[in-house]
């Protein structure tokens, strides 16, 4: 039986890994928001960082034995790893193009479009309350995209297409996580350098390599040190998630999404001085109602099943 010492720890521990990840998930956004605005790093670029410093980053992890690497066939992974880079590239543009506020809550439409995704294509069904939670989660992101002061029609299309390949990209990682037997960890070691190559193939095509704006131009020292930074943030983000989940559960992680969702929102008004009409507010409100509500009815119907399951002989 653990000793009361043991259960602190315990407890030190999960509250410190919740705290991390906070900061960084929290760190990233505003910061690549910094590049942006500050240094005008091209945005296929800074993917192309973000993903070579995690493979880079879980390469050093399975060396250290925090994982196994799994042997997988790189035709299975090809779609996967290209959805990667879309929904990477395009939730980047729309933070780039958006304020961070409605960067934020364009996101939250991933759940009602996932949901129509696996309703309509993998004859997934779903409770009338689950379905009814999607009405203020939408309704919130109209409000506020409607009332945005900077609205940016350009952003709006990068967000559509962002939350669009994120969507897809979630219930394939969930799909080829069942078909291979692969944790998360094992899925991304093999989907990074992949989706490295492809943009490295991608970034001549759309953006300067040398010169001016390039990959490779002229940058201030502050500049490079912040993209290293955020490559580096990046992987931390990932790796904090897989040890949160692993450590407490994907509902811990979840609710604790919520407080991130707030938290960021109040920081884009204070460092970047979004601006916030009361309309945004009520859109920002009944987007939060609907995400919480989702959550509640989502875990509720969850328990149930366990409950049955246990109850079966």
């Amino acid at each position: 039986m653990a000793s009361l010492a043991d259960r602190v720890r315990d407890h030190g521990r999960i509250a410190a890994g919740l705290l991390f990840n906070l900061l960084v998930s929290i760190c990233i956004v505003f910061l690549n928001k910094w590049i942006y605005v500050h240094h005008g790093f091209p945005n296929m670029s800074l993917t192309l960082v973000h993903f070579v410093v995690t493979w880079l980053g879980l390469y050093i992890c399975q060396k250290l034995d925090i994982f196994a690497p799994k042997s997988l066939p790189p035709s299975k992974l090809l779609l996967l790893a290209l959805s990667f880079c879309g929904f990477v590239v395009f939730t980047n543009l729309s933070l780039q193009t958006n304020t961070i506020g409605t960067y934020q809550l364009a996101k939250a439409m991933t759940t009602p479009v996932i949901i129509a995704i696996q309703t309509l294509w993998y004859q997934k069904s779903f409770s009338t309350r689950i379905q009814l939670t999607l009405i203020p989660i939408t309704l919130g992101v109209i409000l506020n995209s409607y009332y945005d002061v900077k609205f940016n029609f350009l952003g709006m299309v990068f967000a559509a297409l962002g939350v669009l390949v994120t969507s897809l990209y979630q219930v394939w990682v969930g799909a080829k996580q069942h078909e291979l037997q692969v944790n998360s960890m094992q899925l991304l070691y093999y989907q990074a350098p992949m989706s490295s190559a492809m943009l490295l193939v991608a970034v001549p095509c759309f953006e300067p390599v040398l010169g001016e704006g390039g990959i490779f131009g002229p940058w201030s020292v502050s500049a490079l040190l912040m993209v290293l930074l955020s490559g580096v943030i990046a992987f931390m983000v990932n790796l904090s998630i897989y040890w949160i989940i692993g450590n407490t559960s994907p509902v811990t992680y979840n609710m604790f999404g919520h407080f991130k969702f707030c938290i960021t929102l109040f920081g884009g008004c204070v460092l970047f001085k979004d601006p916030l009409s009361v309309n945004q507010g009520l859109g920002i409100l009944c987007t939060l109602c609907g995400i919480l509500a989702y959550t509640h009815f989502k875990l509720s119907e969850q328990e149930g099943s366990k409950s049955k399951l246990a109850q079966r002989p």
